[in-house]
């Protein structure tokens, strides 16, 4: 008896074909290798959806289900706290307004409390970002690209006469990270795809160095990178926190 493979494994060899069509053209002149290049990274989201969505989606839709919110909603936080290790995940329906979905483990992240002031200081950022591309091939499973350094740190970086900030801050899978935000392939997976569906220009991202709602005093005896606009970014950070609901109780597993 004779298998006939799936229609989605069809597409998936199709979009791998034309990938491969791409890598041969990127031989060429550097504004094809562009152009190509962006195309290829394109036909790749398309099978890095067909990959995830389906057991991504399976994942999700029950904690969105507990707060009666459709899936997919119509934006996302995600707010990061280096002294917990942990990222919290809102979302928002039509109404904007943000509910708490579930946590994540941070796995993996380097540096100290602080800020990031310069590049090769092994310290993640903190501040408010936004996704600005998705990498579906990535070293480290999947990964999203913040837009540090954004206005705010290009302006404290002219004040204190600092160049060389550094870029290419990612959150991504697995569970190790110089200067980065690592949380693991599963939740990458949903990350990524949740992103896909929302947008980027949906997503909002929160790093901070102690999850400022809590009340708790600085940890004591932990190394802190200070800077002269640490009070300020803090002040920013504390006020975009307090505008969030109470964290979701922690994920299981």
């Amino acid at each position: 008896m004779l298998l006939r493979p799936s229609t989605g494994f069809i597409k998936i060899i199709f979009i791998l074909m034309i990938c491969m069509f791409v890598l041969f053209l990127l031989s060429f002149s550097p504004g094809v290798r562009q152009v190509v290049r962006k195309w290829g990274e394109m036909g790749m989201l398309i099978v890095r959806e067909m990959q995830y969505s389906e057991a991504a989606t399976r994942r999700l839709l029950p904690y969105f289900q507990q707060k009666n919110l459709a899936f997919p909603p119509h934006a996302i936080t995600m707010a990061f706290f280096k002294h917990e290790k942990r990222m919290e995940l809102y979302a928002a329906g039509a109404d904007q307004v943000m509910m708490p979905i579930r946590s994540y483990p941070l796995l993996g992240i380097s540096g100290h409390l602080g800020p990031k002031l310069r590049e090769g200081d092994g310290q993640v950022p903190e501040g408010g970002y936004r996704i600005v591309h998705l990498n579906p091939m990535s070293a480290f499973h999947l990964s999203l690209k913040l837009d540090y350094p954004n206005s705010f740190d290009r302006e404290q970086a002219l004040v204190e006469k600092r160049d060389s900030l550094g870029d290419n801050i990612m959150i991504h899978g697995g569970n190790q990270s110089v200067g980065c935000l690592a949380i693991g392939n599963e939740a990458i997976e949903e990350i990524f795809i949740l992103t896909q569906f929302v947008g980027m220009e949906r997503v909002n991202v929160l790093v901070a160095p102690i999850d400022f709602r809590a009340g708790h005093p600085w940890p004591v005896g932990q190394p802190v990178v200070k800077s002269s606009f640490s009070d300020q970014l803090y002040r920013n950070l504390a006020a975009q926190l307090a505008l969030l609901p109470p964290p979701a109780p922690p994920s299981p597993g």
